[in-house]
């Protein structure tokens, strides 16, 4: 895999936030040395969070979050500036962009005051530093005087960059550091209506690149033919990984001595906090006639038939607590900010979010009081096989 291959959750954040005509469109031509962003005179050229994926040295997968001005006026502009905050949820890294020979300015003061609030690491960037007659010799923590339009100290601010990249939390692998060189490891992957045409998804692939990269086997096998590969002579498998959608009917293939889990459960400890979500699963037997469920999914998708987050689970959960239940959807970008309209909260596995937007989301949660679980928790869960499907975190604990 291409570091230009590397999925967007993957990839360290890098937003860019700042009053209209800053320079952030600027400065991301020159700290790329690509004309990506449009550059123009014009108040307001940026109007939405544009997300650009690239390779950043010395960082390398990056994602840059350019938002929309600080200093927006109207009502239009006041739902662009909600969108620049709301892009604060996901960023690894702030990069505050202000107009050297302005100063910062109250908008500048106030989202500097959230990153903190967040403790996201920043860096404070003073633009058209060549449009001022003297720049500070000190200029002080966190700060870096630049000019995007002769490209000076560019290559500096880079390096601060990486520097602050460093500071960010460390996420646990999605699967190696379970394994041991020459382990096998049995993924069952159905391909059913609702697969993609010709490909695994996000997750299926990331397992087994981990996987081939501990110098263990992947053994890919659809649900119909686990008994078959189970019953192949020679090592045992040192793990079992299966997609939720059909936990039950593997976990009663699978022997007990050989530790089985779904690639959903390795997503929550990958990108989020296992213990919360499963937690979160006990309101499961809690639920009653007129609770509102939220399903939550972080990517956008078409619905196919029997989708699992339309279908299965809604089902499934009516069926387990036997009461009239009622359910929003949310995917993508989109997730309430107040939760307390709900009984629980059903997210995917996070895939294509990065770690700080899933811990965002289940700290939303937290402050509203709402148990939040994961697709993968909570089907476990529903079949009575949770604690063995968390039994192979157990050195986490």
């Amino acid at each position: 895999m291409s570091l230009n291959d590397t999925p967007s959750g993957d990839r360290v954040h890098i937003g860019l936030f700042g009053c209209r005509n800053a320079g952030k469109s600027s400065l991301i031509n020159a700290v790329t040395g690509q004309d990506l962003a449009i550059v123009s005179e014009t108040k307001g050229t940026t109007t939405d969070p544009v997300q650009k994926a690239m390779e950043l040295l010395p960082l390398g997968p990056v994602l840059i979050i350019d938002t929309p001005g600080l200093d927006d006026t109207g009502d239009l502009g006041a739902l662009r500036m909600a969108k620049a905050y709301q892009a604060l949820n996901k960023t690894d890294i702030a990069v505050l962009v202000v107009d050297a020979a302005r100063g910062m300015s109250e908008a500048d003061e106030e989202i500097l005051a959230r990153i903190k609030k967040k403790e996201i690491p920043y860096v404070i960037v003073m633009n058209k530093a060549d449009l001022l007659a003297k720049t500070p010799s000190e200029p002080g923590e966190n700060t870096i005087y630049v000019s995007s339009l002769k490209k000076d100290h560019i290559f500096e601010l880079k390096e601060m960059i990486a520097a602050k990249a460093s500071e960010e939390k460390t996420e646990y692998p999605i699967i190696s550091d379970l394994l041991s060189p020459g382990d096998i490891v049995v993924l069952v992957v159905p391909v059913d209506k609702s697969a993609p045409k010709g490909r695994l998804i996000l997750p299926q692939q990331q397992t087994i690149r981990e996987i081939l990269d501990s110098n263990a086997v992947a053994v890919v096998v659809k649900d119909n033919m686990l008994a078959s590969a189970l019953a192949s002579p020679g090592k045992p498998p040192r793990l079992v990984v299966t997609d939720s959608q059909v936990f039950e009917k593997v976990a009663a293939l699978v022997p007990a001595d050989i530790p089985l889990t779904s690639f959903s459960i390795l997503f929550a400890r990958h990108k989020g906090n296992l213990s919360a979500l499963a937690e979160g699963a006990k309101a499961l037997d809690k639920l009653k006639d007129g609770d509102r469920i939220l399903i939550a999914e972080g990517c956008t998708h078409h619905r196919q038939c029997e989708d699992i987050g339309t279908v299965k689970l809604p089902r499934w959960l009516r069926e387990h607590s036997g009461a009239e239940l009622k359910f929003d959807y949310t995917s993508g970008v989109e997730f309430p900010l107040d939760l307390s309209a709900y009984a629980l909260v059903v997210h995917c596995g996070g895939c294509t979010l990065n770690q700080r937007e899933m811990l965002f989301r289940i700290g939303c949660a937290a402050d509203a009081g709402v148990p939040i679980t994961n697709y993968g928790v909570a089907i476990s869960y529903l079949h009575g096989i949770l604690p063995g499907a968390l039994a192979v975190f157990e050195n986490d604990r």
